[in-house]
């Protein structure tokens, strides 16, 4: 049976910018592609918040996803964020008017399989990835980190078994003069986790 998200992933034009803009923070769009209704708490070891929140620089998450074969437990960490030029930004998008005063930021996001299922076709885990900019969410361009480097195509991963990490990628359009860029991850319903990178 084909995975739906690699039908999608085929019809979307690679430097198209979603407008996924929301109009004022603490906004929730993870709910849209629920698998079931609710999720259960993250597991976290002492030095993690019980179930989001902020956290240092290097410093991992522990949270479960709904896979396909079942639910699949992730310890996430954002290794960073490459924040490119405005010519850069008008270059990805569709319409060059649209990146006008913006900059692309790219997180770095490493996934590590703890525990569950080996997985056969593909990942949701990195779903639950977001970039902010002094507090409001970005706009998200598809496909547009898929080849950057360093950065793994999650539809490409057919194979993932526990203990083995995978980096994927998520590229946002931001303002250019933002001074603290986000990244957020979370579970399913779950408060995000939260690492900051300063802007200078």
């Amino acid at each position: 049976m084909p995975h739906h998200k690699t039908a999608l992933r085929l019809t979307a034009p690679v430097a198209v910018l979603a407008l996924a803009l929301t109009a004022c923070g603490g906004g929730d769009d993870t709910d849209a592609d629920a698998k079931s209704p609710a999720s259960p708490a993250a597991s976290a070891s002492p030095s993690e918040p019980a179930s989001g929140g902020d956290l240092a620089t290097g410093e991992s998450a522990t949270g479960k996803v709904a896979e396909d074969p079942g639910e699949v437990t992730y310890e996430v960490v954002a290794q960073k964020v490459d924040v490119g030029t405005e010519a850069e930004a008008a270059k990805a998008v569709a319409d060059a008017a649209d990146a006008k005063g913006k900059v692309l930021a790219v997180a770095h996001v490493k996934y590590t399989h703890r525990s569950g299922p080996a997985l056969t076709e593909g990942s949701d885990v990195h779903d639950g990835t977001t970039i902010f900019a002094d507090g409001q969410r970005g706009g998200i361009l598809i496909g547009a980190s898929d080849d950057a480097p360093g950065c793994e195509d999650p539809y490409d991963v057919e194979s993932w078994k526990q203990g083995e990490s995978h980096v994927f990628c998520e590229t946002y359009v931001i303002p250019a003069n933002a001074t603290s860029v986000e990244v957020h991850w979370s579970e399913e319903d779950g408060e995000p986790y939260v690492w900051k990178f300063p802007q200078k």
